[in-house]
């Protein structure tokens, strides 16, 4: 089994990377919408929000090394797309990059505006660039329409996937699911 990518599938690591922030996201956004709802005495007011932000933390640096990852590797070749379908899927995987960074960086903006640091599960510490009143307010807003509209591509590029798969019969999911064919 390749742990790098080859031109007919992707390998363990961005197999693993991909599925994993893929649960991630999408954890995230239903603890994102649990949360906002609590009360002041509710007892997870504090926890879900530092589970929140950690993960988030964590969430950055791994989007860092994926991005990383991607640039030091080989795209598989998706010949068996029409021209229209390559556009947009690789519209869909470059604009993901960006939108899922202004996401995070829109979450770090809100949680640190008070000027404190993030603690990141006892780890370690992201520190505040400062105080910054009414940043948290607009960065909030910003943040929860990025994580609504991550979960609606997520949700396309997943229909994209099973429509390879299950119409149009193709590799596409299997190359991301399985990787590249055994020799």
């Amino acid at each position: 089994m390749p742990v790098r990518d080859t031109s007919s599938g992707y390998g363990l690591v961005s197999r693993f990377m991909h599925w994993t922030m893929a649960l991630a996201i999408f954890a995230m956004f239903g603890l994102g919408l649990w949360m906002v709802g609590l009360d002041y005495y509710s007892p997870y007011y504090h926890a879900a929000p530092d589970l929140h932000k950690s993960v988030g933390i964590l969430l950055l640096i791994a989007l860092v090394l994926r991005f990383g990852w991607r640039l030091a590797n080989v795209r598989p070749a998706d010949d068996d797309l029409s021209p229209f379908e390559r556009t947009a899927s690789r519209l869909v995987h470059v604009g993901f990059y960006p939108l899922l960074l202004a996401l995070m960086v829109s979450g770090y903006l809100i949680s640190t505006a008070d000027g404190k640091p993030i603690d990141v599960f006892g780890l370690f510490s992201l520190p505040s660039p400062g105080e910054n009143k009414g940043l948290e307010d607009a960065a909030g807003v910003v943040h929860e329409w990025l994580a609504y509209l991550v979960i609606v591509v997520a949700v396309l590029h997943a229909a994209g996937a099973f429509k390879h798969h299950f119409v149009d019969r193709t590799r596409t999911l299997s190359r991301m699911w399985s990787g590249p064919p055994r020799a």
